[in-house]
């Protein structure tokens, strides 16, 4: 189809009403993805349609981008013949507005009838990632897969046996997928004796270990309704236009909110990315890793023009100066110490130094201290992706100094400096059996877990709950996710591992599609879509406007699919534990039971059979989420979940875990939020053989690698890797053109977007789009984790997928 007949055939389906206008905010290129022209379904049983027989079920999207979005199934003979999203109320802000649904969500239906759907239960005949399957019965696969998991309990262990991260139904009730304590798979291996866990995920692993050690527990911000209060508000890497970008997932709530207050919006960004998009009043590009010498220069602003809340660090917080540091901490290991060059380091951070680091100019670090100083309180939010670094942790602990140098947190129109928040609906989820295995890994280190898990320890790894592993992984449960392969870093090492069918005996993949990381499964299992069975969504960042969805069975199940209920009943049969598993109740009726929790807890709650015909439930709150309020009023009262009860710019349990890990001479645990130089980034020796930073992106055509096989959508926003003109000029490379991405980890081919919207000496590459090697092992879909490195950040043990070093050259066309 060319873009002049897509361009048509959608202003055509929009003056025809098929297309309603989105509150997303996103290119005009892109709204094709969300036509519903009418196609064959994959079912036998299709019918013709009849205009009399059509009707109209609630369901939705619940994949993994933060947002849970209502999708309205038009429904005939059977066959989903085109999608809506919310109709319901007037879509007044603050009121209740519409959930408007992406236009991923909106093709939906090309899920749910993809070519690439799996139809039966598989077992692999070729060699793990070749893709050669023969069909067999549902009674083999749970037979096998028992039968394999007694063996392996017998002769290794239950912690032989690991549970992948997925969060491909984050957003279900019975059919969550993440996190894996709260999943039917870990229901069922508990009831068993127990599976390996993990810890951290592909997502937050760095900011939530850091921010853990300021803040205590999972740390918190004001939702992004509360910008219609503030003055000033600073996004670090923070990107909801194209993250967060439906109705439910904030974009619109960051807009109309920023609207009402007129606040300046600045946002610091390798990219000029869609939430800048002509929105902001300044873009600050600034060099991938070094946002925590950013925030020393401006810190230095702070505290020599005396613009720092000092009545607010003295009573709420541990180690801003000397007089609240702990007494075991060394004289001037302060935050203050630190910047004003009396600490360790005998370097002061001058905006001068600052800018050497970052690559902004010193006038802009200096106006922009200045401005945040006469502005407090300020909104200041991060983005996820900056701490996905090899110094992440420290670098998210930084961007939280500027909310308390300002004394921003726990009042309107501040912030914490983390990712915003929001408030919920209380909802009873699916009951957790507890997992009798303590040990768990780092969700990013299960390919070592398979071959060296005898030099796996707590000082080393991070294993947690035990001092060291007893077992390697010899079965891998991987529900909902395509990180066997093409979320995880490194493909081609991941690659050799997962050939060894000897080391990981049994890979058991659950799943829609037949996804990258499903051609490396040992048996499939055909999962059913959320269309093809009854659930709860529930919202994830809905600001002051919370909702949940029942997302209903709009259509029968295709081919041979089944639900993970279903699967797991059957496999908790064989082992044993079958009426523990169900407690003798159907999916439909554990759907029904859990609401009727739920309304004991609030009585104001429709009936389920009211919320049959509503399909959506929504609750407007007319105060913002204020992160914190309640310890900002009474810190006594109201402590912190930290050591200390407050929070702590100087971590004592930081500084005694940097003495007791052994770890890399290159590696840095700190007690503060300084600044270290990344591995792999601008000032690494390996620049002269690959000097350009690689760094990902979330993006708008995928949810993660979610609506990656989707055609549509993949010929309207193709991926491409960005480059500046200067370097694409240096390479004699144009837009367009095709090009090779390499380093020492491997190669990807893919056309060049040359843009002046990425910094020099900076690429990005969209995450998420599926790994298509060649026989020579290089990737022709522009999978980002071809290139990205297996080693882990040292506190969190994290995925610093955005350190990279790569080439770029023109390919020659044959």
């Amino acid at each position: 189809m060319t873009k002049q007949k897509q361009q048509s055939d959608l202003m055509n389906l929009t003056r025809r009403g098929f297309i309603k206008a989105t509150s997303a905010v996103g290119s005009t290129a892109a709204l094709a993805s969300s036509i519903s022209l009418p196609f064959k379904s994959s079912s036998a049983n299709a019918a013709e349609p009849k205009a009399n027989d059509e009707k109209v079920v609630w369901s939705a999207c619940t994949v993994n981008c933060g947002s849970r979005c209502p999708l309205r199934m038009h429904v005939q003979n059977g066959e989903i013949k085109y999608v809506e999203t919310d109709d319901t109320g007037d879509d007044e802000f603050g009121n209740s507005p519409q959930v408007r649904a992406c236009l991923r969500g909106r093709s939906m239906r090309r899920r749910v009838y993809n070519p690439d759907r799996l139809k039966y239960p598989m077992k692999r005949v070729g060699k793990r990632g070749e893709g050669k399957f023969k069909r067999i019965s549902w009674e083999e696969a749970y037979d096998e897969i028992a039968d394999t998991m007694k063996r392996l309990i017998k002769d290794y262990g239950n912690d032989s046996i690991y549970l992948n991260y997925g969060t491909g139904t984050l957003g279900g009730t019975v059919t969550k997928s993440w996190p894996p304590a709260s999943t039917l798979v870990a229901r069922l291996m508990n009831l068993c004796g127990g599976y390996l866990n993990h810890y951290g995920d592909y997502s937050t692993a760095q900011i939530a270990e850091g921010l853990h050690h300021t803040y205590g527990g999972w740390a918190l911000n004001n939702s992004f309704s509360d910008l219609a209060n503030t003055k000033l508000t600073i996004q670090f890497g923070n990107n909801p236009a194209e993250t967060r970008m439906s109705g439910g997932g904030l974009i619109h709530h960051y807009v109309e909110s920023k609207n009402i207050s007129n606040a300046k919006t600045i946002v610091i960004d390798p990219r000029y990315t869609d939430t800048a998009g002509g929105r902001e009043d300044q873009w600050i590009p600034i060099r991938p890793s070094t946002d925590a010498a950013l925030v020393a220069g401006l810190a230095h602003v702070l505290i020599t023009e005396d613009l720092v809340d000092q009545t607010f660090l003295d009573k709420y917080c541990v180690g801003y100066d000397e007089k609240t540091l702990p007494a075991s901490a060394l004289k001037h290991s302060d935050y203050k110490s630190y910047i004003l060059g009396r600490g360790e380091d005998g370097v002061e951070k001058t905006p001068a130094w600052a800018s050497k680091i970052t690559g902004i100019p010193v006038d802009t670090i200096v106006k922009l201290g200045r401005e945040m100083g006469a502005s407090k309180p300020c909104a200041i939010y991060q983005g996820w992706g900056l701490q996905r670094t090899s110094n992440g942790e420290l670098a998210s602990r930084a961007i939280a100094m500027l909310s308390l140098l300002t004394g921003s947190v726990g009042v309107q129109g501040g912030s914490t400096g983390a990712r915003e928040s929001g408030l919920s609906i209380p909802f009873v989820r699916f009951p957790t059996v507890p997992n009798p295995v303590p040990t768990s890994i780092s969700m990013f280190l299960w390919t070592d877990a398979i071959h060296r898990h005898h030099e796996m320890t707590a000082k080393t790894d991070g294993v947690r709950g035990a001092e060291r592993l007893a077992n390697p992984i010899k079965m891998i449960w991987n529900y909902a996710g395509n990180c066997l392969i093409n979320q995880h870093a490194e493909i081609n090492r991941t690659h050799n591992i997962l050939q060894d069918d000897k080391a990981c005996e049994m890979i058991v993949v659950v799943d829609n599609h037949m996804t990258s990381s499903a051609k490396y499964a040992d048996i499939i299992l055909p999962d059913l879509t959320t269309s093809e069975q009854d659930d709860w969504a529930m919202d994830a960042y809905a600001s002051n406007a919370p909702y949940f969805i029942f997302a209903q069975k709009a259509i029968e199940p295709q081919f041979e699919a089944k639900g993970i209920y279903e699967m797991c009943s059957e496999i908790a049969k064989r082992m044993g534990v079958g009426q523990e598993f169900t407690e003798g109740r159907t999916q439909e009726e554990w759907v029904e039971h859990l609401y009727a929790e739920t309304r004991k807890q609030d009585p104001s709650l429709p009936t389920f059979e009211e919320m049959k015909k509503r399909g959506i439930y929504k609750r407007q709150y007319e105060h913002d989420f204020i992160a914190y309020e309640d310890f900002r009023k009474d810190p006594e009262a109201n402590p912190l979940t930290t050591p200390s009860g407050k929070i702590e710019i100087y971590s004592e349990t930081l500084a005694n875990i940097a003495k007791e890990w052994e770890l890399k001479e290159d590696e840095v645990i700190h007690p503060l939020p300084i600044y270290v130089d990344s591995i792999e980034g601008h000032k690494d020796p390996l620049t002269a053989k690959y000097p350009l930073q690689l760094t990902g992106f979330h993006y708008k055509a995928r949810c993660h690698s979610t609506y990656g096989n989707v055609a549509e959508i993949k010929a309207v926003a193709r991926q491409e890797v960005w480059i500046n003109p200067i370097d694409a000029e240096e390479r004699g490379i144009k837009n367009g053109d095709m090009v090779a991405i390499y380093n020492d980890r491997g190669e990807v081919h893919i056309p060049a977007k040359v843009t002046p919207r990425i910094l020099p000496r900076v690429v990005a590459l969209g995450e998420g789009a599926w790994y298509s090697p060649d026989g020579q092992k290089v990737d022709h879909a522009g999978s980002i984790n071809v290139l990205t490195t297996q080693r882990p950040s040292p506190l969190a043990k994290g995925n610093p997928q955005h350190s990279n070093l790569v080439q770029i050259k023109a390919v020659k066309k044959v």
